[in-house]
């Protein structure tokens, strides 16, 4: 039943029509009955949840992000690649929804089964294609005219471009994708059956001045043994028990001693009017307010950290530690 509230009037004139047999309740238990009824498309079937979409969608901003920092790098030019949208439609949906002459990588990615699809805008691939070869990054789509050079000029940018799926995915399952088919016409594409569910990524591309979209085309059956690790759940436990590996976090801990960071060795302060700095000359000595047989503060990123006395080490000037400043800022 619908959460409207009915007025005294309607109330009453609802009651009337019952009363004198101008509406019956049995007929408006059977409209509200036919209204609970949904029309299901079995071409169209919905094989993922809400949930497990997101978790796709999340998954390829993070690939859609290593890709505009591989292709930044590789074409040294402006490049924005964003998710636009995530579907899933049957197959033949997909080949009809691309262009008749585009570009098509397609991709196996064991140990799961299947392949994925790479289509990429030809306004967008002959921009790359250009800048790569020196030039501006002018569009000019003559992909039916493709030369080999060409050809392996793009399947070698787009290879290397998807290897960042490996880490992209690699939350929920490790792939090793692998370039086996270039095409320009999706009619020759017999990837899966017509009517086979498969996941459309839309993501929108910006090289230079021009436009365009990349799709990723990922059938159900690539998907179906990782199905469950699409969960919200999984990812939560995922992230909450993962541990590093030993190895790992050895690594870490080396980088992170290796870090370089200012250390101040402050001989003391003073204070002083603008106009006697504005005066100050060569030969002119400034007193400072700290006593030369006091210690000095050491400091790092400007946060006292130790108490140390002047010195000399061999031929060159040197401060030793004589304890930790306590109580300062940020003090461990």
């Amino acid at each position: 039943m619908s959460g409207e509230v009915l007025s005294q009037s309607e109330i009453d004139a609802l009651l009337s029509a019952l009363s004198t047999g101008e509406m019956n309740a049995e007929d408006i238990k059977k409209e509200e009955e036919a209204k609970k009824v949904k029309v299901y498309d079995f071409k169209r079937a919905l094989r993922f949840s809400k949930d497990q979409i997101r978790s796709l969608t999340r998954i390829h901003e993070n690939f859609a992000r290593l890709l505009t920092t591989y292709f930044s790098a590789q074409l040294r030019t402006f490049v924005q690649i964003s998710v636009a949208s995530t579907d899933q439609i049957p197959f033949e949906e997909f080949v009809r929804s691309v262009p008749k002459m585009t570009i098509l990588t397609s991709f196996d990615v064991p140990p799961l089964d299947g392949r994925i699809i790479m289509e990429i805008n030809p306004n967008i691939a002959y921009s790359m294609l250009d800048l790569v070869m020196g030039g501006k990054g002018t569009s000019v789509n003559k992909v039916d005219n493709l030369t080999e050079i060409e050809k392996k000029i793009m399947s070698n940018l787009f290879e290397r471009g998807f290897e960042h799926l490996t880490e992209a995915w690699a939350n929920i399952t490790e792939i090793e994708p692998m370039l086996v088919d270039f095409e320009v016409n999706p009619q020759f594409l017999q990837m899966v059956s017509p009517n086979e569910t498969v996941v459309v990524i839309s993501m929108n591309t910006v090289i230079g001045e021009t436009s365009g979209m990349i799709n990723l085309c990922i059938p159900h059956v690539v998907l179906e043994p990782i199905i469950p690790n699409l969960s919200v759940h999984y990812w939560m436990q995922n992230n909450s028990l993962k541990e590093k590996e030993p190895k790992e976090t050895e690594i870490i801990e080396k980088n992170i001693k290796q870090a370089v960071i200012p250390l101040v060795a402050e001989l003391g302060t003073t204070e002083i009017t603008i106009e006697d700095f504005l005066n100050l000359n060569i030969g002119d000595v400034i007193q400072l307010d700290q006593n030369i047989n006091d210690p000095v503060i050491v400091k790092m990123e400007g946060i006292p950290k130790y108490s140390a006395q002047t010195g000399k080490r061999g031929k060159k000037m040197a401060v030793q530690i004589l304890q930790d400043v306590k109580g300062g800022e940020d003090d461990e």
